[in-house]
């Protein structure tokens, strides 16, 4: 059975499934709401339901407050409709944000590659193109033996790289999926995805200098975007800052060193906080908000600043830009977040960030 959808304030109304939740809805038709756990904890997606009825779902009650429940509000990932339905939701206008619906594609995969010892790149070669937006990421379906669970991995790739796409996929101790794509995905695999989602992409229409500030396998989406940035021939100062452990972890150095070597305004900064001090690297030694600093000299003013990593990294990072006089309107990050994480998500009140 469906229901009617109508989303205010766009004015815009589509079919909803009765077993749908409002997000999903949203994201297949092109339209974007605000969100980041998908598992109803962090409260990001909280809509308000003007007309109709819906099941709030696994919505955590201290995400969704019974006060809350009472005056009509609800979260888009878990509410499901019981009704024709009419919501308001808080949408910000982004120029630069194309309107991609959401879609499932299948796949198989071609090769896997060990990139560090814990970082594996999967290239998945689709039936048929994904258009997206460098940054943006994908759901994967895991087929384990219990049952098919889904997570979320940035497209490493960028935009023209035609039907196959590139996944960095960093093993997590004790987790499943990762552990089946590291220990038993092999080529030839057939597998599931969707997408493009996210809300992390670049604002090119800003035309201001860039810079990238990764930590382990949140090299990603930078990659994807660095380069769709240099395939289109941006010229803006473009300055990656890349932080891992130890050498044997920095993986695509090759990749940007070339990048740097063509492309003038691409400036290409690998920092090393745990490298043995008795090896041969030269480069800087530290963390990526102190290399940041470093080669910004502490004035991080007329940046662009897009930050993609383990949630200490992005804490230093955002503190260090904000010491440098760079601020919440200029610092993106990217939004999704599992479930673990989702009870530390930041608050919605801080939108880019």
């Amino acid at each position: 059975m469906s229901y009617q959808l109508t989303i205010e304030p766009l004015g815009q109304t589509l079919e909803i499934e009765d077993d749908q939740t409002i997000l999903d809805a949203a994201l297949r038709a092109g339209i974007w709401l605000p969100h980041a756990c998908c598992h109803g904890l962090c409260a990001t997606c909280k809509v308000q339901v003007r007309e109709g009825d819906v099941d709030h779902g696994d919505a955590s009650p201290f995400a969704l407050m019974d006060f809350e429940r009472d005056e009509g509000k609800t979260l888009a990932c878990c509410a499901r409709p019981q009704s024709d339905i009419v919501i308001e939701a808080d949408i910000d206008e982004e120029p630069d944000a194309e309107v991609i619906p959401v879609r499932d594609f299948g796949g198989t995969v071609t090769r896997v590659e060990s990139l560090t010892p814990t970082i594996k790149a999967v290239f998945i070669r689709l039936e048929e193109p994904m258009h997206f937006q460098a940054g943006q990421y994908v759901n994967l379906s895991i087929p384990l033996p219990g049952g098919t669970i889904t997570r979320a991995f940035s497209l490493a790739n960028p935009p023209s790289s035609g039907n196959e796409v590139e996944l960095n996929i960093r093993i997590v101790p004790g987790g499943a999926g990762t552990g089946w794509i590291h220990e038993s995905l092999t080529a030839g695999c057939r597998l599931t995805l969707a997408g493009p989602y996210g809300r992390f992409f670049v604002r090119k229409s800003a035309e201001q200098p860039m810079l990238f500030m990764a930590g382990g396998s949140g090299l990603s989406s930078p990659r994807s975007m660095i380069v769709d940035l240099l395939e289109g021939g941006v010229t803006q100062p473009i300055t990656l800052v890349y932080g891992q452990r130890s050498r044997n972890e920095l993986y695509y150095h090759e990749q940007f060193l070339e990048l740097a070597g063509r492309h003038p305004n691409f400036r290409y900064v690998p920092a090393l906080s745990h490298e043995p001090e008795d090896s041969d690297w030269d480069g800087f030694r530290g963390f990526v908000h102190e290399a940041a600093r470093a080669c910004f000299d502490g004035d991080f003013r007329g940046q662009k600043a897009y930050l993609c990593g383990p949630p200490l990294m992005i804490d230093a990072c955002i503190t260090t830009l904000m010491q440098g006089r760079l601020y919440e309107r200029d610092i993106y990050n990217e939004k999704f977040i599992s479930a673990a994480d989702a009870q530390q998500a930041r608050s919605p009140l801080f939108r880019n960030i």
